[in-house]
């Protein structure tokens, strides 16, 4: 079996394993161009992967998260990985059903997917966890189940922010559910995540995450970035996480 083969042999498997694909969802004029098929990634003249918008204004988070901040994370920084990501796509040596597959079937050798490919996956999930209405917490199944792995919300809260302000460098903290349908906290380097079955301690599917590269608080926080972290807490979409632990439960 060849490389191409393979990786889409895995990335077939993988999407079986992992739903609420996460990709490049809508552009900025609010169409959308699906899930960055193979096809759409070899075909020279249709890009894989777009930016998607922020489902708010830049000021929205403020002042939790300032404007500045927010338009060169998402208009220079995310529009970065995807660029990059659809460069490492042109030649058409990776085959994949969805960009959850495709990140799972990776290896050390493929660091310019990785990073890019990661990298698109991240922030299109941040955006979409964090929200303007402060204050939620978590509800129903999804408090039931933190309260099983952690013991109770602020102990959560604890690990989940240890994780954050303890990841050396750049990197990012998560919540996830791992294979037997379990919350677990981790955090990875770079832009790796817990779908990259084959590069982290500990794989599951993410329903939260916070970047902790500098580029996401340094404007504010400088070196801060316990504060930003605490800020951060208050503004978590909690009702957004939901869906996604129910889509992981699923």
């Amino acid at each position: 079996m060849d490389k191409r083969t393979f990786l889409k042999v895995s990335a077939l498997a993988s999407a079986g394993l992992v739903s609420g694909a996460i990709y490049g969802c809508d552009d900025q004029s609010g169409s959308s161009n699906g899930e960055g098929s193979a096809e759409n990634a070899n075909s020279g003249n249709v890009e894989a992967f777009v930016l998607p918008a922020l489902p708010y204004a830049y000021n929205a988070l403020e002042p939790h998260i300032d404007q500045m901040t927010m338009e060169i994370h998402h208009d220079k920084h995310h529009a970065g990985y995807v660029k990059k990501l659809n460069a490492a796509l042109a030649d058409g040596s990776y085959s994949f059903e969805s960009l959850e597959g495709l990140l799972a079937s990776l290896t050390d050798a493929d660091t310019a997917v990785r990073n890019s490919g990661g990298g698109h996956w991240n922030h299109s999930m941040f955006w979409n966890i964090m929200s303007p209405k402060t204050g939620q917490v978590p509800e129903g199944q999804l408090a039931e189940a933190i309260n099983s792995a952690f013991g109770d919300f602020e102990a959560f809260k604890t690990q989940f922010g240890e994780a954050a302000k303890t990841r050396f460098g750049s990197g990012w903290a998560w919540l996830s559910v791992d294979s037997d349908k379990k919350l677990f906290v981790s955090s990875t380097p770079n832009q790796d995540n817990p779908l990259m079955t084959n590069l982290v301690e500990q794989a599951g599917t993410p329903i939260l995450g916070i970047d902790v590269w500098e580029h996401a608080y340094y404007l504010k926080y400088q070196n801060l970035r316990g504060s930003y972290i605490n800020e951060f807490m208050t503004i978590i979409n909690w009702e957004e996480v939901a869906k996604r632990f129910a889509a992981a439960m699923s």
